[in-house]
């Protein structure tokens, strides 16, 4: 009998590697690296986050993405909405021939026309209880690509779903991810769940937990939730034991935040003890997220003049990186490299965090005379795509740093404190 579930690849990641690598390195990026995260091209100092770009998981969806068109050249090969949030990365999937079904306006997918023939990739993210049965019932054949790190969310959500408690889920409720985390309560009868958005949404769940006066009232509690919460949803009934959970790419202080106002709010209206027994809660966020996150405070210490974002307007992680070098300096957030227009020393690139933001077009970006760089780049960006950016950047000041510039002569800076001063290959 056929196996139809693979969640380990195919044993072809040797084979798959020289083409991945090809695409998506920079050696613009390892120079950097390697010089201690900071380096100097004419006027422009360089500084680099010392996390960022692709993270495991994201390396691991494309390895078996590639993997999957080998080992299937004469199969249909589909797609369950995006790999990642990297638009570039999700064309190159196209141009590899894989088929991409995409939700209707109510998240929901059709997979009508797929057969027991089909290979169908399930992304990063992962997917919806309802959709996986869906697709296996079909006898696709299924890649599971899901995140580790969104897999041990899973498993908090159905350990609160078979305990009784609602899973309260930090995060943005039409996300993929989000929804596949929501949708694990149903592996439990009578499994809730509730999606916040932020600390303002959880507020409007702390006043109705403690009762306070100007809370919303049960129908408006209801509306304001309906698309964002189980079917049928009690708040009366469905918020005396909560569990908190986050989607893996939002901030990691605003979820650990709702989750101690929350406490906080269960402890105010029904007391302290009542807390401690119908109240839980576990730090989720994935390593990954934190990691880039924590590099980015690290570099607000002392904030360069202009911090440069590279990733998906959709992409969660990349808009909180965005988000947080907002607060301390000139920050643009670009999709891609192309939105770097060097004739015209122009940026295009999206000012606010809401990923629907129309983006806008800034002249006159880069300050006078010499200035400090910041970049980063979310998890799902390629090397490639930021190397490209900042190639871009510097062709604006006159600075080439084409192939043969890489290697080259050049102004080398002074090291960071604590850097190497060997030119060592540093892994992700």
């Amino acid at each position: 009998m056929e196996q139809t579930y693979f969640r380990k690849g195919f044993g072809l990641k040797k084979q798959v590697k020289p083409i991945i690598d090809a695409e998506y390195h920079s050696k613009l990026l390892d120079r950097i690296r390697a010089r201690g995260y900071r380096d100097v091209f004419g006027d422009v100092t360089v500084h680099l986050a010392q996390e960022f770009g692709f993270c495991y998981g994201v390396d691991r969806a494309i390895d078996y993405a590639y993997e999957t068109v080998r080992k299937f050249p004469s199969r249909r090969v589909y797609l369950v909405g995006e790999i990642i949030h990297n638009p570039h990365v999700n064309e190159r999937m196209r141009e590899m021939g894989i088929r991409f079904i995409y939700p209707s306006e109510d998240r929901s997918f059709d997979f009508s026309h797929l057969t027991s023939e089909d290979v169908v990739l399930l992304p990063a993210f992962g997917c919806t209880r309802h959709d996986f049965q869906t697709l296996h019932g079909l006898g696709c054949v299924l890649v599971d690509t899901t995140c580790g790190s969104v897999l041990n969310v899973w498993k908090r959500v159905e350990t609160y779903a078979r305990d009784g408690f609602t899973a309260i889920v930090h995060g943005k409720y039409s996300h993929e991810e989000s929804r596949a985390t929501a949708s694990q309560v149903t592996a439990y009868d009578g499994g809730k769940y509730l999606i916040v958005r932020d600390m303002e949404e959880a507020e409007i769940v702390c006043d109705y937990i403690a009762g306070r006066p100007g809370s919303l009232s049960d129908k408006a509690f209801k509306e304001h939730f309906r698309k964002k919460a189980t079917p049928g949803f009690e708040p009366d009934r469905d918020l005396r034991k909560v569990g908190v959970a986050n989607q893996t790419t939002m901030l990691a202080n605003e979820s650990l935040a709702i989750a101690a106002r929350i406490r906080a709010a269960m402890a105010e209206g029904h007391g302290e003890a009542y807390a401690r027994e119908c109240f839980r809660s576990f730090d989720t966020i994935c390593s990954a997220t934190q990691e880039r996150q924590d590099a980015v405070e690290a570099m607000m210490v002392q904030p360069p003049d202009v911090m440069v974002v590279i990733g998906g307007y959709n992409s969660s992680n990349t808009n909180h990186l965005a988000s947080m070098c907002r607060a301390h300096c000139v920050t643009f957030h670009i999709e891609d490299a192309v939105c770097i227009d060097t004739a015209a020393g122009t940026v295009r690139h999206k000012p606010e965090l809401d990923p629907d933001a129309p983006e806008v077009v800034t002249a006159d970006w880069l300050p006078q005379g010499p200035f400090d760089l910041g970049i980063t780049a979310g998890a799902s960006t390629p090397n490639n795509k930021i190397g490209e950016a900042l190639t871009r950047i510097l062709e604006i000041r006159g600075v080439l740093p084409g192939d043969d510039a890489i290697g080259g002569p050049g102004r080398a800076p002074a090291p960071c404190p604590g850097a190497s001063q060997e030119l060592v290959t540093i892994e992700e």
